[in-house]
């Protein structure tokens, strides 16, 4: 009877999802040679090439296409039957900043809880200075952020870019400051675009703000006024406008994981919620 390595499939399915070797091994925290012995075994095992490589790309191969979905529920029941050895109810709470929370957060919370079914999830969603704040007093357990400042600790998930975006049919006379909606005054999104603005010389005033991402995203729709968000997440419908109003370039940043737990089933958790956004992202590009 033909039985499967879950290491190697596991290693099958980061590749093909990941498109890449190196990210994969990244996200399994193993080594690109790892991964590639462990793909050629599961390869050898099932008599099917399943990832098509080039020097320019990864791919599933038609076999491969064919078994990535069993292969998926291969580990979903593989990990619902080792954590039912060691069920017992635990919290997690994660912090995720509301500029960087997007359609990946499905995946991740998905993924945890295949991850770990007896898992208790808090998802407290703020701003990257509260959620740091809290995130230091031990409030969270992780906390998936923007890169603030100086701070230099914390696993890099992705890097993060700028925009402005409004409306199609926002306007804004040459004679009047430009008319911006943010999240609030705390919010260190809305610091990127009012220091390009000063910097720039160009005059600015807030006529919105926020108790949340959804609210600003609607006043932004409705032409109320301009915006500064991370491309990935810009409104459905809205534009890039920088180049149409003169408006400075803004600086990239980085989205970045902090945690201190040091325990098994935490630090698996917590490769589980590096491994699905980074996933996400990758999809998405």
């Amino acid at each position: 009877m033909l039985s499967l390595d879950v290491e190697a499939v596991q290693a099958f399915v980061m590749v093909a999802d990941l498109q890449s070797f190196t990210r994969a091994a990244d996200a399994l925290g193993t080594t690109q040679a790892a991964i590639s012995v462990k793909l050629k075994r599961l390869e050898e095992k099932v008599g099917r090439k399943l990832i098509e490589r080039t020097p320019r790309h990864v791919r599933l191969s038609a076999e491969g296409a064919v078994f990535i979905q069993p292969a998926r529920e291969f580990l979903v029941a593989h990990d619902r039957a080792v954590a039912g050895l060691f069920s017992c109810a635990r919290r997690f709470a994660l912090g995720i900043a509301a500029h960087v929370a997007g359609p990946e957060v499905t995946t991740l919370l998905a993924r945890l809880n295949e991850h770990d079914p007896a898992l208790t999830i808090e998802v407290q969603v703020d701003n990257s200075r509260n959620l740091l704040d809290a995130f230091d007093r031990g409030e969270l357990d992780a906390a998936i952020v923007r890169r603030e400042d100086d701070r230099r600790d914390g696993e890099v998930l992705g890097p993060e870019h700028f925009g402005w975006f409004a409306a199609p049919n926002f306007r804004c006379r040459p004679d009047e400051p430009i008319r911006l909606a943010a999240l609030s005054p705390a919010c260190g999104v809305r610091d990127i675009g009012t220091h390009a603005l000063d910097d720039a010389g160009i005059a600015w005033t807030e006529v919105f703000l926020g108790g949340g991402s959804s609210v600003v995203m609607a006043a932004v729709s409705a032409g109320l006024a301009m915006a500064v968000f991370s491309e990935r997440l810009a409104p459905v419908g809205t534009v890039e406008v920088s180049r149409r109003f003169n408006l400075p370039p803004l600086p990239s940043s980085e989205i970045v994981l902090h945690s201190t737990l040091t325990d098994q089933r935490s630090r698996d958790a917590l490769r589980t919620i590096a491994c699905a956004f980074r996933e996400h992202r990758a999809a998405a590009a």
